[in-house]
């Protein structure tokens, strides 16, 4: 029987990236359920939450959320339990207790940063590793957390840069027709590698796309649907000799597919025993 995927709602009164964290937790802990992430960013009034919240109502839906001001947080509470909605208030309880144990009143800052730590610098050293190690540059592969491997044109580069930005050092190596991937990629940790597919047809047009804006030229075959079957091939049985998963990125966003790498990646250090690095937070 199919499970209905469960909409998970981020509602922030900035980036929302603090729930969005949580979120990829709790998915973690339900590895055969479906999820939709639908995010509400800057949630600034009662308005804002009003238009976020009616498109839940009704819906398998659990709304997240980090708010700041009091109001909103009552606003929040209020209308979800109007719309009968499930509901987290992530930030609401935390600071009221820490509120308490430090007597000082916190200062109600939305999208107020933490100062710079080693985290934060960790985060910028991982997002230079990726543009270092960018389409199969240099020898990061031994040094990696996540390495991806896929054909052109199947996001590795963006991906990357945000698995960056989410703490994790990545590196990609491109699959190209009639090319040998670097030996390198068959001795590093099997665990780290996630390969990456797309449907040809999609591929296609997105390559299309791109020679059009490059200005045609002598680049055809790059968007020739037999030519891509055929990388789409190579990529497969590439995939295969290295024994990693592969995620169909056609219809996901750049932040669902690093939620599955991340995922994958997890989950196979841990049925091997090792230890997976934390990520950044």
């Amino acid at each position: 029987m199919t499970r209905q995927p469960v909409e998970l709602h981020v509602i922030s009164d900035s980036t929302g990236e603090t729930a969005v964290r949580l979120v990829h937790a709790l998915e973690a802990q339900f590895p055969d359920q479906d999820f939709e992430e639908i995010r509400h960013p800057r949630v600034e009034t009662v308005d804002d939450l009003q238009l976020a919240l009616n498109r839940a109502k009704g819906r398998p839906a659990v709304i997240v959320y980090t708010l700041v001001h009091p109001e909103l947080r009552e606003a929040a509470r209020a209308l979800c339990r109007r719309y009968r909605l499930h509901y987290c208030d992530l930030l609401g309880h935390p600071i009221e207790a820490v509120a308490k144990v430090a007597g000082v009143a916190a200062q109600m800052t939305p999208g107020a940063r933490a100062p710079l730590d080693s985290t934060y610098f960790k985060r910028i050293a991982a997002i230079e590793f990726a543009v270092k190690y960018d389409d199969g540059v240099g020898a990061g592969l031994h040094d990696a957390d996540i390495v991806l491997v896929g054909v052109s044109r199947t996001s590795k580069t963006p991906l990357s840069m945000y698995l960056g930005y989410l703490g994790y050092k990545t590196a990609n190596v491109p699959v190209v027709k009639g090319i040998e991937p670097p030996l390198a990629l068959f001795e590093i940790d099997p665990t780290k590698i996630v390969g990456l597919t797309i449907d040809a047809t999609r591929l296609q047009e997105i390559r299309r796309q791109r020679v059009a804006r490059l200005g045609g030229g002598n680049q055809r075959g790059y968007a020739e649907l037999l030519e891509i079957y055929a990388e789409l091939e190579q990529a497969e049985a590439i995939h295969r000799r290295l024994g990693c998963p592969v995620i169909e990125i056609s219809d996901l966003s750049i932040e669902e597919t690093a939620a599955r790498v991340i995922r994958m990646v997890d989950r196979r250090r841990a049925e091997n025993g090792a230890k997976a690095e934390a990520p950044v937070s």
